[in-house]
């Protein structure tokens, strides 16, 4: 071979090497964050069975404590939980040691001190698993079991942003009355052979009583968040207007979301990707009434999106509202770590976990075979539309890289 021949091959492989090596670089980051998200998925899947056991051996803490030890900014428990059985157990067991009317707000609750001073809110049932909620997406009443179904859900998709959900029958004569207050108090009544109340609240009503079983109440139970976090509203920017015949701005204007990522806390931050994490945690289980979302106080944009108040979930298994996906089509990005996620989840991955995360609830079964046949669709929705966005913007657009290092000190 000619001494030029020679000379030409040898800049062309170092060309090759050169690219090939830049490649590697760009792409390393990458592919060791996508394994780790790998590994994080199958750590998941094998820890969706969670025993309700009491036992706590190798602490010496309350469950309330481990509990609150939990909360840090982007987090409300951490991956790994080795005692969130035991703290569930409490949730479902623990004495009622007060009761009280829930705190403001258009839906009936109640909000319970269990023994040891912990507070949790209790929704009761008000529908069969099977009933179908007809109308608006939002309609009806609250279901304590979506509750339920979307904290474990939560768990699912790699959130950790709900706090924690548990199913518990309660004896409305023995265990509530002798401690409820008189404004509680005052609102039970008996309709048949079943005791009932009707609590305080804006759609509260006299005439639409929760009604037990005898005197058996089924309903779930939410863990109240530490005093030491207190939560900041605000109002979503998807949010509806709830008034017949006028439209929020993202209904109608295509270039919303433009304005959305220039105004505070949206322009900066992981406060965006959170409202895009949560269309898709909405869609799934048709929550359709958001209109308003918790993080926590001076936060600065920081915290994350409180998963709080999902209960207008899991009403219709038929209907697929597609608005709820608004954030997603019309900003086009999404964290990669919540693509991979998904995608992990298909071809019936997420109707199994889900399922087996809430065997061991002690209101199983939580939803009908319908509403989790549901989640399998919708999810089928949500990667087309993400497809959809980056056969227009291209990937390096759409998937966005934004992860966060969550220390449990």
């Amino acid at each position: 071979m000619k001494l030029k021949q020679r000379v030409v091959l040898l800049a062309i492989l170092l060309v090759i090497f050169i690219f090939t090596k830049v490649f590697l670089i760009d792409n390393l980051d990458t592919s060791a964050a996508n394994r780790e998200d790998q590994r994080a998925f199958h750590r998941m899947m094998a820890s969706l069975h969670i025993e309700l056991d009491p036992r706590l051996d190798h602490t010496l803490q309350s469950p309330w404590e481990i509990a609150a030890q939990w909360v840090v900014p982007r987090e409300v428990y951490p991956e790994e939980t080795p005692e969130l059985g035991a703290v569930m157990h409490a949730m479902t067991t623990k004495k009622i040691i007060k009761a009280d009317v829930g705190y403001k707000g258009t839906q009936l609750k109640a909000l319970l001190i269990l023994e040891g001073g912990q507070k949790v809110v209790f929704k009761p049932k008000r529908y069969a698993r099977d009933y179908i909620v007809e109308g608006e997406p939002y309609a009806g009443y609250d279901r304590h079991n979506a509750e339920v179904a979307a904290f474990h859900l939560d768990r699912i998709l790699g959130f950790r942003r709900a706090p924690l959900v548990v199913g518990r029958f309660v004896n409305l004569r023995t265990e509530i009355k002798p401690v409820a207050t008189e404004q509680l108090l005052g609102t039970f009544m008996t309709v048949g052979n079943n005791t009932c109340f009707y609590g305080k609240c804006y759609y509260c009503r006299e005439t639409e009583p929760a009604c037990a079983d005898g005197d058996i109440m089924e309903g779930s139970v939410t863990l109240w968040l530490p005093d030491v976090w207190p939560l900041q509203k605000h109002r979503h920017p998807w949010g509806r207007t709830y008034r017949e015949g006028k439209l929020a701005r993202w209904e109608y204007d295509e270039s919303y979301c433009d304005a959305v990522k220039k105004t505070s806390p949206y322009d900066s931050g992981p406060r965006l990707l959170d409202i895009i994490d949560t269309a898709v945690f909405d869609y799934l289980i048709g929550n359709a009434d958001r209109h308003h979302y918790e993080s926590f106080q001076d936060d600065e944009g920081a915290s994350m999106l409180i998963l709080l108040d999902n209960a207008k979930s899991f009403g219709n298994p038929a209907l697929d509202e597609r608005s709820i996906l608004a954030p997603l089509y019309q900003c086009c990005i999404i964290r990669v770590s919540t693509w991979n996620r998904l995608n992990y989840l298909k071809n019936g991955v997420l109707k199994s976990a889900l399922k087996t995360a809430m065997s061991h609830d002690p209101i199983s079964p939580v939803l009908s075979d319908p509403h989790l046949d549901a989640l399998d669709q919708r999810l089928l929705s949500i990667l087309a539309t993400v497809k959809q966005c980056t056969d227009q913007f291209g990937p390096d657009v759409v998937l966005v890289e934004d992860r966060m290092t969550l220390s449990h000190l």
